[in-house]
């Protein structure tokens, strides 16, 4: 089983799938213990001067001016965690929170927040043990960042002279929800009392937020993917023109996306002979505009994923501690720059499921898909005994509306928090949780068409039964046919469009 080892500096999205989804186990490197160390002895130091430092012997947001004795900084620390746990809603699932208690231990390493290594060795036991706090999915401004979903989290692996486990939250062990500290108990972890700044460093940062850009960014590149095969798909079906993706058209606007969609359609239909046979000087928008709107979609996902690159493996709690003990204040946990990431890509995947839909459309209406049954019922005939493709694009279409109140951004809106004092917050993780839902959307959308689009090639290849399809187009129609065979009358279409998502969503069709 692959091990990623955390140094705070060099974590990857890649890494962070490998964690969360398929249970790989995490190292600290020695570098990152001394550096934990180094900014441990900084916040001993602060506190033997004796000066006030906001979040180390202060209180939080409206009370940051209220000094605390030295003997209460634990408790300060404890209460935070506490009090800040107050999120609702349905759980997020498990990988969004392994993959959120990874960019926290990275967050961590990096050295400038003062915790112990016992902190990031706990954080880490949760994910090789596979202990998962359960985590409310909304309640978060995303600035201070996520406040009460980090708070959540710490309640599992943290504790004090009182807990009798009734404050511990609950996590997922072996299948089993849990109070967190039976969890832990079982899972052989012990639960650790926190000390000065730990309590913070561990709540403040948009790290939910950042998890669920991870996981939507990685899976958002598959799409894009999945989307040039849809199109191709499509095309091929639909018999449509080849020079809305000649390369010379694509050098004349310069975009790199929009260039490397019509490479992909190009390769893709490489030696077919059902390209070029519709007889039409030029296409639909859906087909002859596919590589500037799905071209674009992929220059925004690269911009994301610099974004979240940067994130998860940035410093954002506060204040931050550099040598020689000294403690900085600012604003590192906003969550704007995540919040405005989100949004982009949000857009972008509604669009890509936007133009697969109309292409969908296109393949079922008699009057557009030139010459095939309408509905692509298996004979003309059948129409009204049998629906065909009706209803998959209805689901195609009603998740495309959904998209688009989902895309609506999230990160403009703001409303001030703790006294005025923060005023002015990114909404980064309600901008995450619609992306989240985005891309599950678009995935399905995308089945629609491949599921749609492979039963119109089989009913293009009845009327030419000596057209051959493309070599990368072909390989992708008997994947799919492997796995669903044709069915002429009408059947159970949705489990089978299951499958074709499915077949996405694990990278099958081009293995």
């Amino acid at each position: 089983m692959q091990t990623v080892s955390i140094d705070g500096e060099h974590l990857t999205i890649e890494e962070i799938v490998a964690v969360a989804r398929h249970g790989a186990s995490v190292t600290l490197t020695p570098a990152a213990r001394e550096t934990i160390h180094n900014s441990h002895t900084w916040v001993e130091e602060i506190i033997e001067r004796g000066e006030p430092v906001y979040g180390i012997n202060t209180g939080f947001g409206i009370f940051a001016e209220k000094r605390i004795p030295n003997k209460e900084l634990a408790n300060l620390s404890r209460n935070l965690i506490l009090s800040h746990a107050v999120a609702t809603g349905a759980p997020f699932e498990d990988e969004v929170v392994r993959a959120a208690i990874l960019v926290r231990a990275n967050t961590l390493a990096k050295g400038h927040s003062g915790v112990r290594v016992e902190v990031v060795e706990t954080l880490l036991a949760l994910l090789n043990h596979k202990v998962t706090p359960i985590v409310p999915s909304q309640g978060s401004l995303g600035s201070s960042g996520d406040l009460a979903q980090l708070s959540y989290m710490a309640l599992v692996f943290t504790t004090d002279e009182e807990d009798d486990g009734s404050q511990s939250g609950t996590a997922r062990y072996n299948g089993e929800v849990l109070e967190g500290k039976e969890a832990m108990a079982r899972a052989g972890i012990k639960q650790i009392k926190l000390g000065a700044k730990e309590g913070l460093a561990l709540s403040n940062g948009a790290t939910f937020s950042a998890a669920i850009g991870a996981l939507a960014v990685y899976d958002a590149e598959n799409l894009l993917r999945t989307g040039e095969l849809s199109l191709a798909m499509s095309l091929e079906a639909l018999m449509g023109c080849m020079d809305a993706f000649d390369e010379r058209l694509q050098k004349a606007r310069g975009f790199r996306g929009q260039a490397r969609v019509a490479e992909a359609v190009r390769t893709l239909v490489e030696n077919s002979t059902l390209i070029n046979r519709c007889g039409l000087v030029q296409d639909a928008y859906s087909l002859r505009c596919a590589p500037q709107v799905q071209g674009i979609c992929r220059d925004t996902l690269d911009f994301v994923r610099n974004v979240i690159d940067i994130e998860i493996n940035a410093a954002t709690d506060n204040p931050l501690l550099f040598e020689p003990g000294i403690a900085l204040s600012g604003g590192n946990f906003h969550g704007e720059p995540v919040g405005l990431a989100m949004d982009y890509l949000g857009i972008a995947m509604a669009e890509l499921a936007s133009i697969s839909e109309r292409r969908t459309y296109r393949l079922t209406d008699g009057h557009l898909n030139g010459g095939l049954p309408s509905m692509l019922v298996d004979h003309p005939e059948d129409a009204g005994l049998n629906s065909g493709m009706m209803m998959p694009h209805y689901t195609a279409a009603s998740l495309v509306l959904e998209n688009r109140t989902l895309a609506a951004p999230a990160s403009v809106h703001s409303l001030p928090a703790s006294g005025q004092k923060e005023d002015h917050n990114a909404n980064a993780t309600t901008a995450a949780r619609h992306l989240r839902e985005i891309v599950k959307n678009t995935a399905h959308v995308l089945a629609i068409e491949l599921y749609t689009a492979a039963r119109a090639v089989d009913l293009r290849l009845r009327q030419f039964p000596q057209a051959n399809l493309g070599e990368g187009t072909n390989q992708v129609f008997q994947t799919i046919r492997d796995v669903i065979p044709y069915q002429p009358g009408d059947a159970w279409w949705g489990p089978e469009i299951d499958r074709v998502r499915e077949l996405i969503l694990s990278k099958t069709l081009e293995k």
